[in-house]
């Protein structure tokens, strides 16, 4: 048992299969190694319980309790107040593309949306699209300086007319953590809503969607140590209004379910289960006299130890990076812990991202290069010519080993 509250990495490490290759992933922004309580819970449900709710028979009525337990796991892990606040979906994409379709329907001409520049695309072109239908979007853009979403921009953007602000938690490419709590504040003071895409921030901070005071707040389990999908968090009463995107026999009243045309994945939705379990368990392992506190309190002390430990790694390769004059950073150039994730971007003067990611390949270690959706961003930084971004993102399994190793192999390259 450790002495120490310090992050175990051998104990993290063995949670996930994966990672006994020999192989060094720091592209986990774009996915991240899956938990084994995750894989077994997948083959335990197809194995034993792989059927269709609501029959009468006694599998299906097993099955149903078990999906419901996930289901309020999740809910509590994100500190929902109700389990049908969480809408599951194939994609983080496609649960706002629906959201913005049954959303809007309560809008008219004329009305407005903030969205940010820094966003992934699955946060914006959902919400422009509805320029057609006249809605006016507007874009509150990053200040180029300090790389930072300023209020006071978005305070000047705010009209009677905005019915939602939408914008990341956390940018895939900046890793900077946006200040949400104040953000939701300014908008609600305006009238208007807030939509969070939170997919670059949930791998590496707990989640507490009450605290923050997000009408709608969005993540992909898959790039949070789950399986390929995603859960949408909506505050109730703001769910119950929005018309039924399902047949039509299913009316507004069927929440979430009338947001989930086909149902949700059985199997997926199940394994979900696995990752609060998780940071429960690393919990408790790392501070056993303390193992009757309730699920929210672990998940949060957990969340301090990879926070701190991520610290730890962002600040190893920020120091190298920031030492090389032919080298930008994208973003926050410190590793501070409240500022940013430790998904770390940067472009070289004289190289091109393509083919410094390219030549990392041969040492066995997978970053990546490109805008990642993300392309409004690397359009007005003018790094399309560039190929866009070099980005190493990282996760609390990483090592401080891992990288000194990516960063001996840039030391071959740059």
């Amino acid at each position: 048992m450790p002495t120490q509250t310090k992050l175990d990495l051998s104990y993290v490490r063995n949670q996930f299969p994966a990672l006994k290759r020999d192989f060094i992933y720091m592209d986990n922004a774009g996915g991240s190694q899956v938990l084994s309580g995750v894989i077994h819970r997948i083959s335990d449900y197809l194995s034993n319980t792989n059927v269709q709710l609501g029959a009468s028979y006694s599998v299906s009525q097993e099955s149903g309790k078990r999906l419901d337990e996930s289901t309020k796991k999740m809910a509590e892990y994100i500190n929902a107040k109700r389990k049908r606040e969480i809408v599951f979906g194939p994609s983080t994409t496609m649960l706002l593309r629906i959201l913005s379709l049954t959303l809007s329907q309560q809008w008219k001409k004329g009305d407005e949306i903030i969205v940010s520049n820094s966003d992934h695309e699955a946060n914006v072109s959902c919400w422009m699209d509805l320029r057609k239908k006249g809605i006016i979007v507007k874009i509150w853009k990053l200040n180029p300086e300090s790389m930072n979403l300023d209020l006071s921009d978005l305070n000047s953007l705010l009209s009677p007319r905005t019915k939602l602000v939408s914008l990341v938690h956390a940018s895939n490419i900046l890793g900077t953590i946006n200040p949400i709590k104040e953000i939701a504040k300014a908008v609600h003071n305006a009238g208007a809503l807030i939509c969070v895409d939170a997919v670059a921030y949930a791998p590496h901070r707990q989640i507490d969607v009450k605290d923050l005071d997000v009408d709608f707040y969005v993540f992909s389990t898959y790039k949070s140590y789950g399986p390929h999908q995603a859960v949408l968090y909506g505050k109730y009463d703001l769910l119950q209004s929005l018309e039924s995107f399902n047949h039509y026999f299913i009316g507004k009243d069927e929440v979430p379910y009338k947001l989930q045309p086909g149902n949700f994945n059985f199997e997926l939705t199940y394994s979900l289960g696995a990752i609060p379990e998780y940071f429960e368990a690393l919990h408790d392992y790392h501070f056993p006299s303390e193992t009757n506190i309730k699920p929210k309190k672990k998940h949060d002390k957990s969340f301090d130890l990879i926070a701190e430990h991520e610290e730890i790694l962002a600040s190893e390769l920020l120091n190298y990076l920031n030492k090389n004059a032919d080298i930008k950073i994208i973003g926050e150039r410190s590793a501070g812990k409240y500022k940013r994730v430790p998904t770390i971007s940067f472009v070289h003067h004289k190289l091109k991202s393509s083919s410094i990611v390219r030549q990392i390949d041969k040492f066995n270690i997978g970053i990546r290069f490109g805008d990642f959706y993300a392309k409004k961003i690397i359009e007005d930084l003018d790094l399309v010519e560039k190929d866009g971004v070099v980005r190493v993102s990282l996760v609390h399994y990483n090592t401080i080993e891992e990288v000194k190793k990516l960063i001996a192999a840039f030391e071959t390259i740059l």
